[in-house]
């Protein structure tokens, strides 16, 4: 018995195979570049930098993380410190300057004799906890409005003198 051919089965097999040769054809089309010739040229410098730019390095997927050091590492009276001194009967004022400069690149200047009068001074309890706040803004707390602190950088050093307004 013969399977009668209809024109339906006939157009889905001619357009089966237009589809057929389209698609080979167009998979085996290759394009050749020809290279230019080259011609051997001094090394030039890369180009200069934006001044905006600023280098990244990525960390995870979603995270980039500039490659400059932070503002309170430059200026150290910048870092942020948050401390709770410990609660001893006879704390000075002397005794929170040091214990704030703790870890902080400075150290504080014995060599004035005017200034003992400062470290002398009992530890207010409400200097007790301090922060969080810049070092430089600490360190003017604890002593005081009557006081100016002196930075001298090259020796990583910080003192205090009498303000002018405070003098009689």
């Amino acid at each position: 018995m013969a399977i009668p051919y209809n024109s339906i089965t006939i157009k889905h097999l001619t357009l089966f195979s237009c589809l057929l040769s389209a698609i080979l054809s167009t998979g085996c089309a290759t394009s050749t570049v020809v290279p230019s010739p080259v011609e051997p040229e001094a090394e030039a410098a890369p180009p200069p930098l934006p001044s905006d730019w600023v280098p990244v390095a990525r960390y995870d997927r979603y995270t980039l993380v500039e490659l400059t050091p932070q503002e309170a590492q430059h200026n150290l009276l910048l870092q942020v410190v948050d401390v709770s001194m410990p609660a001893t009967l006879h704390a000075t004022v002397g005794d929170g300057l040091r214990y704030v400069l703790q870890r902080s690149g400075y150290s504080l200047c014995d060599d004035n004799p005017e200034v003992a009068e400062l470290y002398e001074l009992p530890l207010p309890a409400a200097h007790l906890q301090l922060g969080p706040m810049f070092l430089h803004d600490a360190l003017l707390t604890l002593a005081g409005p009557a006081w100016e602190l002196q930075v001298d950088d090259l020796a990583r050093q910080v003192c205090f003198t009498p303000s002018l307004e405070a003098l009689p």
